[in-house]
This record gives C-alpha cells, sequence and structure tokens, in this order.
C-alpha cells in the first residue's frame, strides 16, 4: 500500500531528526576519544615507571654479582630450585614489559591526530585500557583534533544508518510493493470478465 502525501511528509521530517540525533551522538562519542587516547597514553606512563623501577632493580642485583643483566638471568633460570628458576622468567618477562610499554608510549607520543588511532590500536594493552576506563572522566573538546573527531562520527554514523539500516529497509518495503503491484495485476488479468450486452441471451418478440 503506497503512503500518502501526509504520512510521507510526517516520515521525512521524522528521518531528518533522527539524522541530526545521530549527529549529535557520533559527534559526543568520536570527540572524547582523543581525552581517552590522552588519558591512557598517562596511564601507560605511570605503569612503564613502575616497570622499568623493577627491572632496574635486577640490574642492580646483576651489577652487585659481576654479572650483566642477561647472564643474571641465564644464571637464574639454570638454578635447580623451581622458585629460582621461575624467577628468572620475571625477570625475562619484566624487561619485555618495558620493551612493549616504551614502544607503546613512544608509538602513541609521536603519532599525529590522523596516525593515533591506528597506533592506539596496534598497541593496545587490555589491563592498561581496563584500567584508564575506570578512571576516565569525560571531558569537553576545545582542540582542534577534538573537532575533526567529532566531526568524524557525525559522518561514520550517518554512513553507518543510511548504508547498514536506512537503505536495506526501504529496498525491502520497495520489493514488497513491487511484489504486490505484480499479484495484484495477476490477479486482475485472469479475473472472470462480467458479462456485457452482447454476452446475455436475446429476448424473444412476443
Amino acid at each position: 500500500m503506497a503512503l500518502n502525501r501526509p504520512t510521507k511528509a510526517a516520515l521525512a521530517q521524522g528521518e531528518k531528526i533522527f539524522d541530526r540525533a545521530l549527529c549529535v551522538v557520533g559527534a559526543v562519542l568520536f570527540s572524547q576519544a582523543p581525552e581517552f587516547m590522552q588519558q591512557y597514553l598517562q596511564t601507560i606512563g605511570g605503569a612503564l615507571l613502575e616497570a622499568e623501577r623493577n627491572l632496574a632493580q635486577y640490574h642492580d642485583i646483576a651489577k652487585e654479582t659481576g654479572q650483566t643483566f642477561e647472564q643474571f638471568v641465564s644464571t637464574t633460570k639454570a638454578i635447580a630450585a623451581d622458585g629460582v628458576a621461575k624467577l628468572g622468567d620475571v625477570m625475562e618477562a619484566s624487561s619485555s614489559r618495558v620493551a612493549e610499554l616504551t614502544a607503546a608510549e613512544t608509538a602513541l607520543r609521536d603519532a599525529t591526530p590522523l596516525t593515533r588511532p591506528f597506533a592506539f590500536i596496534s598497541h593496545l594493552d587490555g589491563a592498561i585500557l581496563n584500567k584508564t576506563w575506570s578512571l576516565y572522566k569525560p571531558a569537553v573538546p576545545t582542540t582542534l583534533e577534538g573537532a575533526l573527531y567529532a566531526a568524524f562520527g557525525m559522518v561514520v554514523l550517518l554512513v553507518l544508518y543510511h548504508g547498514l539500516v536506512r537503505q536495506p529497509c526501504v529496498h525491502a518495503y520497495e520489493r514488497r510493493i513491487a511484489r504486490k503491484s505484480a499479484r495484484d495485476a495477476a490477479m486482475a488479468a485472469t479475473a472472470p470478465k462480467p458479462a456485457g450486452p452482447s454476452d446475455r441471451e436475446p429476448t424473444s418478440v412476443a
């Protein structure tokens, strides 16, 4: 059934309002991205300081024993006692952790506004992400970067809505109307025609 003109006008007005609401939601959500990544970077910095402090203690102990850090780790892991051998694994993990956090901090700090999301995703750390999220406080964007992310958010949500929701629904509705029209036309073509004057039996004249 085709929509009448008032209904079409009401739907068009409702769609405009919904588009504006999507723009607001997209702008608000995406404008928080620079602030969240900044706070994530700060959390990485704190974790890196702590990891470097722990690693420095292992290096100091290695120096006191007259060994390099690598030699000290190998010596510790070679000791038969399980607890001591596991300590070698802990020292190796501590060194790897410092390297990972350093790489993540450098990548995020040196990234441009356009490349920062990719650096953020490529060096994403679950523990730091959860900690940042638990402490995160939304902020009103006042920088050009925040405005760019807000505009990008509006475009993304509008494209997703129109491409994945609205257009499929419109196409489905149009196909349904087309099928109904085809059925109605077929039924009209096969329906018996009413008898006309020429089809009636002639009346006898007395």
